[in-house]
C-alpha cells in the first residue's frame, strides 16, 4: 500500500479576540437600557399603585386633645376632634409597650417589617374560610395603614402596607416605629393612642396603668368596640387573658402574676362627664379661646388652671342643696319663671386664684354660668366699697350719722324716699352699726357727704368694670355686677389694700412644652392698710352681732355682708374665712321677688356657712 507523502495541513486552536471599546460600550449600553426599561417599569408600576410618601410618618406630628388641669396638675378635660395625647414611651407603663407588642407583634424587634410567616398563616386561614378575616399585619404595617392608607380589605391594599412597611423600617428604628404607633392606633370611646385610652377609662395616666389594665389595653387594638370593658366586659375580660398568656410566653410576666391581674375587678371611668366642674371648665375654655384664638379642639395644648377640685364639689353641693332647700320655701312649681338658681365665686386671698365657680344648681341640666355670666344688684354687698371709701376720706367706724326718714329729689323731679329693709328708724348710729345692722339711710348719708367719684373710683380700682349709677342709688348697690366680680372686690380688705385681678387659668403650654400664657397677676391699691384693717373687724362684726349671724360657727375668724336687692329679687352673702373669700348668690333668672321672707341673711349666708365647712372638711 502507497503511503502518501502528502502532508497534512497542521490544526490550530481558535483564539477569541478581546473586546474592543466599541463593544464594551454597546454591551454598557444594553444593560443601562434594559435597567432604564425595568426601573421605568417599576416607577410606572408605583405611579399606578398610589402609594403614598412616607413624609407623614418621619415627620410624625398628629391632631391632638387640648388637656385640662386643675391646681394639683391633675386631668380635669379634654377638648379635641381626636382625642389623643402624645407621649414619650418613658412615659409610659414599662410592661405597657411591651404587651402591645406580645398581643399584636411578637416578632416585631427580628423582622424588617413584614412577618412573613404571619402572613403565609393568615393567607392560607383566609383561603380555607373563604373571607379575609385575617391580615397578618405587624405594627409597621398597622403604623401604615393608619397614617397612609384606607382601611379597606383588598389584596392591593395590603401589598401597598407591605411596601410602605418596609420602607418605614428602613427609615426609622423600632422604637420610634412603636412610639407612633401606641400614640395613633383608635382604641375605641374616642380615644387615640395609650394616654388618651388610659385617661378615657381608667382616669388616669399611662404611666400609671397597673398589669391589668394594661392588658386590658393591649387587647382592643384588634377589635375596639368589640373588646370595651366599658360596654363588653365578658368579651374584654376574655381577650385581656389572650394578652396575659402572650405575656407570659413571652417571658415578660409569670404565671401567678397573670392569674392574680386576670382576677383583679376593673375600675372603670366614667363616660367623659364634666360632673361637678362643669361651670368652672365652660369658663376656662371661653377665657382660653378668647386668648388663643382659633379652635380649641385643634389647638392640642395644655391649660393649667387654678380649680381646686375639693373646693368645686364643696360649692356645687352647697348651691345644689341650697337651691333646694329654697324653691321648697318658696313653694315655687316649675313653670313660667321656672325655679330659684344660685351660684357661688371661691377666690384665694391675696393670689387672686379662682379655686371654685358654680354658676347654677345643675350643670347639665341649667349651663348658663350665672357666676360669670348674671349681672345681678348687688345691693347691700356694695355698701362695705362706701364705708371704705369714707375712711379712707378721714371718717371713723365711730363717726355718727342720722338714720331718720329723708326725701330726695330725684333727676325726674320725684321724689326718692328710700327705707331700711326692716321699715324703722334707729336715731343717731355710728358708721360701724350702720354696716353692721345694713342701715340703708346711713350709708345714703354717708355718700351724700363724701360725694359718688370717691366711691366709684374705690370700686373700679377693687376690680368693678361694670357701669356704676352716678347718684345716690349706689349708696344701695344699685350697680349690676357677677357674683365673681363682687366676690373678688372684698380681697382688699384681706390683703392690705391690695386688689387683685381674679384668674382661672395659670399658664398655657404647647403639648411639647413650650409656654404660650403665663398669668402675672394684676394687682393695684385700693385702700390703705389701716383701712383694710379697720373694714375687715367691722366684717367679723357683722357674722358675730349683726345680719350675717347665719354664717357664724366656723373655727377662727371669719367676715362678710349680707346684701338683699330691691323687691328681694337677690340674695347675697360674700364672706371670707382664712385665705378664701367665697361670694352666694341667689335668685330666679326670670328677675322675680324670692319672696317677702327671703333675705341675704337667711337664704344666702347659711349656704356659705355649709361651703366652708365642706371646704375646710375637704383640705
Amino acid at each position: 500500500m502507497a503511503v502518501s507523502t502528502k502532508k497534512s495541513a497542521p490544526t490550530h486552536r481558535r483564539r477569541n479576540k478581546p473586546w474592543g471599546e466599541k463593544q464594551i460600550m454597546t454591551l454598557l449600553f444594553s444593560v443601562a437600557f434594559v435597567l432604564s426599561l425595568f426601573l421605568a417599569a417599576v416607577l410606572a408600576g408605583f405611579h399606578h399603585l398610589d402609594i403614598p410618601g412616607i413624609r407623614n410618618v418621619s415627620h410624625y406630628n398628629p391632631l391632638q386633645a387640648t388637656v385640662v388641669y386643675d391646681r394639683q396638675g391633675a386631668e380635669v378635660d379634654r377638648i379635641f376632634v381626636e382625642n389623643r395625647t402624645v407621649i414619650g414611651l418613658d412615659q409610659m407603663a414599662p410592661l405597657l409597650p411591651k404587651a402591645f407588642v406580645a398581643a399584636e407583634d411578637s416578632r416585631f424587634y427580628e423582622h424588617p417589617g413584614l412577618d412573613f410567616l404571619s402572613v403565609l398563616r393568615a393567607l392560607i386561614n383566609n383561603i380555607r374560610t373563604g373571607r379575609k378575616s385575617q391580615g397578618g399585619s405587624t405594627i409597621t404595617q398597622q403604623v401604615a395603614k393608619g397614617l397612609l392608607l384606607s382601611s379597606e380589605k383588598t389584596y392591593l391594599r395590603k401589598f401597598k402596607e407591605a411596601i410602605l412597611a418596609w420602607r418605614i423600617d428602613t427609615l426609622l428604628s423600632k422604637d420610634e416605629i412603636l412610639f407612633i404607633y401606641l400614640n395613633h392606633i383608635y382604641l375605641g370611646s374616642g380615644a387615640y393612642g395609650v394616654e388618651a385610652a388610659a385617661q378615657t377609662y381608667f382616669g388616669k395616666s399611662a404611666a400609671a396603668l397597673d398589669l391589668a389594665e394594661i392588658a386590658l389595653l393591649a387587647g382592643l387594638p384588634q377589635a375596639p368596640s368589640r373588646y370595651s370593658p366599658r360596654d363588653h366586659w365578658s368579651a374584654a375580660h376574655e381577650r385581656q387573658r389572650y394578652v396575659l398568656n402572650r405575656m407570659v410566653d413571652d417571658g415578660l410576666i409569670s404565671a401567678d402574676e397573670a392569674r392574680q391581674a386576670h382576677r383583679q375587678p376593673a375600675t372603670l371611668q366614667g363616660q367623659g362627664a364634666v360632673g361637678d366642674n362643669g361651670y368652672y371648665l365652660a369658663e376656662v375654655r371661653r377665657r382660653a379661646q378668647n386668648m388663643l384664638g382659633g379652635s380649641l379642639d385643634r389647638a392640642g395644648v395644655r391649660i393649667y388652671t387654678n380649680l381646686d377640685r375639693g373646693l368645686q364639689l364643696a360649692g356645687q353641693k352647697a348651691i345644689t342643696d341650697g337651691t333646694l332647700r329654697l324653691a321648697a320655701r318658696t313653694a315655687g312649681p316649675v313653670g313660667r319663671d321656672g325655679t330659684p338658681e344660685g351660684a357661688l365665686a371661691c377666690v384665694e386671698a391675696c393670689s387672686g386664684r379662682v379655686r371654685a365657680l358654680v354658676g347654677g344648681s345643675d350643670f347639665t341640666r341649667t349651663p348658663f354660668n350665672r357666676s360669670v355670666q348674671a349681672k345681678r344688684p348687688a345691693g347691700s354687698v356694695f355698701k362695705p366699697l362706701v364705708y371704705a371709701a369714707a375712711l379712707e376720706r378721714r371718717l371713723s367706724p365711730q363717726s355718727r350719722v342720722v338714720d331718720e326718714a329723708i326725701s330726695i329729689t330725684g333727676a325726674d323731679g320725684r321724689p326718692w324716699r328710700p327705707r331700711n329693709f326692716s321699715g324703722r328708724f334707729h336715731g343717731s348710729v355710728t358708721l360701724a352699726d350702720a354696716l353692721i345692722h345694713s342701715y340703708n339711710i346711713p350709708a345714703i348719708k354717708v355718700l351724700q357727704q363724701i360725694g359718688v367719684k370717691p366711691v366709684q373710683r374705690l370700686a373700679r380700682q377693687a376690680g368693678i368694670s361694670a357701669e356704676l349709677p352716678p347718684d345716690l342709688s349706689l349708696a344701695l348697690g344699685a350697680v349690676d355686677v357677677s357674683p365673681l366680680e363682687m366676690t373678688a372686690a372684698y380681697l382688699p380688705f384681706l390683703c392690705d389694700g391690695t386688689a387683685v385681678q381674679p384668674r382661672l387659668i395659670e399658664r398655657i403650654d404647647t403639648a411639647d412644652g413650650q409656654r404660650l400664657y403665663r398669668a402675672q397677676p394684676e394687682r393695684q391699691q385700693a385702700i390703705s392698710a389701716a383701712t383694710a384693717a379697720q373694714m375687715r373687724q367691722l366684717l367679723i362684726r357683722v357674722i358675730t352681732e349683726g345680719t350675717g349671724s347665719a354664717a357664724a360657727g366656723l373655727p377662727g375668724l371669719s367676715g362678710g355682708k349680707t346684701g338683699t336687692s330691691d323687691a328681694t329679687r337677690d340674695a347675697w352673702f360674700i364672706g371670707f374665712h382664712e385665705q378664701l373669700v367665697a361670694g352666694v348668690w341667689f335668685g330666679f333668672d326670670r328677675n322675680r321677688s324670692l319672696g317677702g321672707d327671703e333675705n341675704g341673711g337667711r337664704t344666702a349666708a347659711p349656704v356659705w356657712l355649709d361651703f366652708m365647712r365642706r371646704a375646710l372638711d375637704s383640705r
